[in-house]
Parts: C-alpha cells; structure tokens; sequence
C-alpha cells in the first residue's frame, strides 16, 4: 500500500503569502520564500505552490519566484497559477517545479493536457479539480463550467493527467473537513492519484480523506493557524494504521 503524503499549500500573492476561504484571499500572512525554508527544513513529502494572483491578472507564471523558492529544495514542488501552454510547462520545470497544476487552461483547451503529458511526462501533469456547489469552476473558483466532477477527472485522464487536485471551495480556508463524497466519488472514479483539497482541521480529517480514496492530503490554513505540523500528523496518522512516511 503506498503512503498517504501529507502537502501543505501556499497561496502566493506578488512576493508574500496569503490566507484564502471559499478562494477569497486577501489575508496577507508573511513571506513565501521563509515559508518554504521552513516546510523543507520540515521535510515534508511535497509542497503546493499556487500563484492565485496569476490568472485574473492574465499573466503568466512568475519563473523568478519559483525560482528563488525551489533553489536547494529536496521535496517535489508543485506549481500552479497563470499557466496556460506547453512552454509554460518547460518553463516552469526548468525553473526548479517538479509537478505542474493547471485549472483554467485545461476547461479552455482540454488538448492542452494531452500535449503536456507527450511533451513531458505524465507524471508532471497535475490538473486541479476545482468544485462548488457539486460543478466544476474556472478562474479561481469564480466561473461555473456546468461540467461535472467526475466526468472531467476521467476526461482530463484520458487525456494524460498524472494526478488530480481536487479541492471543495465552499470549504477552503474554513477547517470544516474535507467533503469525502466528492473525494470518494472522483477518486474511486480514476486510476490516478487524487490529493484532497479544502476544509483540514487536523490529522482526523486526513484519515478520513484516505478512507475515501485519496492519495495525497492538502492543507494550509492548518499549518498556518494551528500547533499543528506535518509530522506530527504523520505520527497521528501512522498510530492510526495509515502508511505514512516518517
């Protein structure tokens, strides 16, 4: 059985930090770079890097940032935010990313997933899921698609996704619990890792989140708010019986 990874998320805004709920950000709470140093000082399994300020502002990723905060960097990083075509992939790579996460550009040009997956692997393909009220959404959670979960997880598969983010945005931010119906719907649905996104109050909530299938727990508010930290909810979650890596 493979290990349950524990991911925090950062939501980056410009050169700092911010706190989300429900995808509303506004909350600046410090710098990106120091809190990077810290999780890989940590050593947590992965990290979740997401430029929220990219895509309304119609730019493209911030290579420079990404840069700077994966330079000496152990864990696999994850970024999203602003990507909208294979170069940005490269780009992004090559500025030190290990995973890419599109949302937006994969509901605009499905096919984009499948000429990033031929072009660069599979396993460097991650497309967020974003939910409300039961649809799938564009642009930071603010565009109903009408699309439905499920249906895009297998679509976006098919096409070569490698993993699937899939995040609750009435719960983001809110540390309510995941909706473990729309995880063990999606993951029970696709043959690739689903991370869970959305609404961790603790360990509890990440058990909860591998009984329903996912492959990957997601949180921020968590570590942000809390005396809680990867580790120790690794510890909880290994006395629990979950395979983690500690």
């Amino acid at each position: 059985m493979l290990a349950l990874r524990v991911i925090p998320t950062l939501l980056l805004h410009g050169a700092g930090l911010v706190k989300g709920e429900g995808f509303d950000a506004r909350r600046r709470i410090g710098s990106a770079l120091q809190a990077v140093r810290v999780f890989e000082a940590r050593q947590v399994d992965e990290l979740i890097v997401l430029d929220i300020a990219a895509t309304p502002q119609g730019r493209g990723p911030d290579l420079d940032a990404i840069a700077n905060m994966t330079e000496g960097c152990f864990m696999p990083v994850t970024v999203g935010g602003g990507v909208r075509c294979v170069e940005d992939f490269r780009a992004l790579l090559m500025a030190g990313a290990d995973k890419i996460a599109i949302c937006t550009a994969a509901l605009d040009d499905p096919d984009l997933i499948s000429r990033a997956s031929r072009r660069c692997g599979a396993q460097c393909v991650t497309v967020a899921i974003d939910v409300r009220a039961g649809v799938v959404t564009s642009r930071c959670g603010t565009q109903p698609t009408g699309r439905d979960p499920v249906a895009w997880a297998q679509e976006c598969v098919d096409r070569g996704a490698g993993e699937i983010l899939l995040t609750a945005v009435e719960r983001d931010g809110t540390m309510t619990g995941y909706d473990l119906d729309l995880i063990r719907s999606v993951a029970s649905a696709v043959s690739v890792p689903v991370i869970a996104s959305g609404g961790a109050s603790g360990p509890e909530d990440f058990e909860a989140a591998d009984a329903a299938g996912a492959s990957a727990v997601a949180a921020g508010a968590l570590w942000q708010f809390t005396t809680m930290t990867p580790l120790l909810a690794k510890r909880h979650l290994a006395s629990r019986g979950v395979p983690v890596r500690l």
